[in-house]
Parts: C-alpha cells; sequence; structure tokens
C-alpha cells in the first residue's frame, strides 16, 4: 500500500502546483474550496495507506530520498491552497458576524504572504526532516520580526496567526505522511 501512499503524496503536488500560475492566466478548473477538500483528503489517505501499508508482509518501499523532496514538495506547495480557503471561511464568518462591516473578504491586509507561506513550509519540512525541531521556532520568530509592524492591525494579525497555523500544521503533516512512507 505504500506505493499508493506515494502516488497520492505526488498527486497533492498536482493539485496544489497550479495555484501558483493563476498570475500567468493558467486557470485550474477546479473551485478552491474544492481544491482544498482534495488536497486535504489525499494527504489524509496517504497517511493512513502508509500507516497501514508498513504493516503488510512484503511491502514495497520507496527510495528515501525521493520520499524526502516528495513531502517538502507536498508541504511547500500544497499548502497554499489549504491556507486560502481557511482565510475565506474566516472572512465569510466575520462578514457574517458583522453586518455593519464593508470589507472585501479577498483583500489581505499582508503582503507577499503567497511566497512567505512557499518559504516557511518548505523551511519547516526540511527542519524536521532533519530531525532539528528547533528549527520550528527559528523560522517562525524570523516570520514573526519581519511582520512586527504590520501586526499591529486586528485583521492582519488575524491573518497571520491563521495562516501561520495552517502553514505549519501542512508542513507537519506533510512531513508526516512522507516518514511512515518511508519508515
Amino acid at each position: 500500500m505504500n506505493w499508493i501512499a506515494w502516488v497520492l503524496l505526488l498527486a497533492v503536488l498536482a493539485l496544489g502546483a497550479p495555484r501558483y500560475f493563476a498570475a500567468s492566466g493558467f486557470r485550474w478548473p477546479l473551485k478552491q474550496s474544492l481544491t482544498s477538500a482534495l488536497l486535504v483528503a489525499a494527504l489524509a489517505l496517504a497517511g493512513i495507506l502508509a500507516a497501514l501499508g508498513n504493516h503488510a508482509p512484503g511491502a514495497w518501499q520507496v527510495p528515501p530520498e525521493l520520499v524526502i523532496v516528495a513531502s517538502v514538495a507536498a508541504a511547500t506547495l500544497g499548502g497554499g491552497p489549504v491556507t486560502e480557503t481557511v482565510f475565506r471561511l474566516a472572512a465569510f464568518k466575520r462578514a457574517r458576524g458583522h453586518a455593519g462591516e464593508d470589507r472585501d473578504p479577498d483583500a489581505s491586509p499582508l503582503r507577499g504572504g503567497m511566497w512567505i507561506g512557499l518559504l516557511e513550509r518548505a523551511a519547516i519540512a526540511a527542519t524536521l526532516w532533519a530531525s532539528w525541531p528547533e528549527g520550528l521556532a527559528v523560522v517562525l520568530a524570523v516570520k514573526g520580526l519581519g511582520r512586527f509592524s504590520e501586526l499591529k492591525q486586528h485583521a492582519a494579525a488575524e491573518q497571520f496567526i491563521l495562516g501561520t497555523f495552517v502553514s505549519v500544521l501542512w508542513a507537519c503533516a506533510a512531513v508526516g505522511v512522507g516518514r511512515l512512507i518511508s519508515s
């Protein structure tokens, strides 16, 4: 079952990567929320199958180097659409809860978040694969210091916290699936 988990981990790459080509005019046919649901389902199913596959006799093993590269890439590329969906859900609830607020749910108080998120997830996955969990603190401290002046706005602080939690959880999940596949 490890090979199915491996294919699902690669599917996370295929589902997550097109989001980053939107600026070039590429249109992904699936809605953001559906893409995010498929990403979460693919990663979860890959983890379950990898955990079950490790107990099967004669399980096929994927070379660990390929698993590391694929899980870091899945952590990096797959987390963006999921984070954006969480932002939209939070903005929708905020807009419903405060009728007097006239805000554009797509307007972001923090700029450059896509690139910061990509780098953050890659760094988190790399530190976990390197067995250096202290690297998480370094990554998050650098991110917090870089955004310190912008975090005085309530909306920016909320977006920062949501984005950080989703990115960290996604990267940890991708590395966890990778470790299950390679064990």
